[in-house]
């Protein structure tokens, strides 16, 4: 069998499986295999029997609706590539643009003359921190999550990089730190407990549970995040939190009783995700 014909058969079982962009993980999956860059699989790739074999299991998983992130065992964000699988959170790109927010913030406090503060809180994989500490060496990074199994990934990501990693609820975490920070970030948990049927398997069935549901309104998390970060920050530090599309209005409201600057951001689909705050 050809590759590309190997590729069409594929994409037809993801496809079949309900899987949004049955072609691009059809590709992606034969590159992983073959070693052979996905813009020439059909030029240059020549499949083994081994090789196929595995293929077509793991095509065989993702049309299960295993995250297509387990199982080639990384996922990239912005500039690093993050190890991730069963246990952990998918770092999603929406949530590179919070990221990049929190980078440029932490890059205006460094202009001023010192290392900039930053906390991130429900670190999951550490993929905002990896990404900190990677574009801005100079920011002395800390780190915390909840979960016993995203921490382990966490520790895995962030081994040798210098980040402060605790695991621990972000309720009462760094209280050393209390008025010092510049930049606190977070992905929370933010989906409400009755949107079960919404949520995509891959998501549902995949990604810890802590990671995912946050009370009947998906804000939950969120109020906690308001009250951390009014602990850690300095006065003029900033918050950057992501949240649901759907909650553009809610989870700015979270912040407007006594923050400054509150702001909703949204991301390159052009849907609201995630909102900033500075601490007057």
């Amino acid at each position: 069998m050809s590759t590309r014909r190997l590729l069409e058969e594929a994409a037809a079982r993801l496809e079949e499986g309900g899987v949004g962009s049955p072609r691009h993980d059809a590709e992606v999956l034969l590159s992983h295999v073959t070693g052979v860059p996905r813009a020439l699989l059909t030029l240059t790739a020549r499949v083994d029997d081994v090789q196929r074999r595995t293929y077509l299991e793991m095509i065989d998983a993702r049309a299960r609706r295993v995250p297509l992130q387990h199982i080639t065992g990384t996922a990239a964000f912005r500039y690093v590539d993050v190890e991730v699988g069963p246990g952990v959170f998918v770092p999603r790109p929406e949530t590179e643009l919070l990221a990049g927010w929190a980078i440029d913030a932490a890059r205006a406090v460094a202009g001023e003359g010192r290392p900039p503060v930053v906390v991130e809180l429900c670190a999951g994989s550490g993929a905002i921190s990896l990404s900190m500490v990677h574009e801005m060496p100079q920011a002395r990074v800390h780190a915390v999550e909840l979960d016993e199994g995203a921490f382990a990934w966490a520790l895995r990501n962030l081994d040798g990089t210098g980040v402060d990693l605790r695991r621990g609820d972000m309720a009462d975490a760094f209280p050393e730190l209390d008025g010092t920070v510049d930049v606190v970030v977070v992905n929370p948990p933010y989906i409400p407990l009755d949107a079960w049927e919404s949520v995509a398997p891959e998501a549902r069935d995949h990604d810890p549970q802590l990671a995912l549901w946050s009370g009947d309104d998906g804000l939950d998390a969120m109020r906690i995040v308001e009250q951390v970060a009014w602990r850690l920050l300095r006065s003029g530090g900033v918050v950057g939190a992501e949240h649901a599309d759907a909650q553009g209005e809610s989870a700015p409201a979270v912040f407007t009783d006594r923050w400054a600057e509150v702001r909703d951001h949204r991301d390159l689909a052009d849907r609201p995700r995630f909102v900033t705050a500075r601490r007057p």
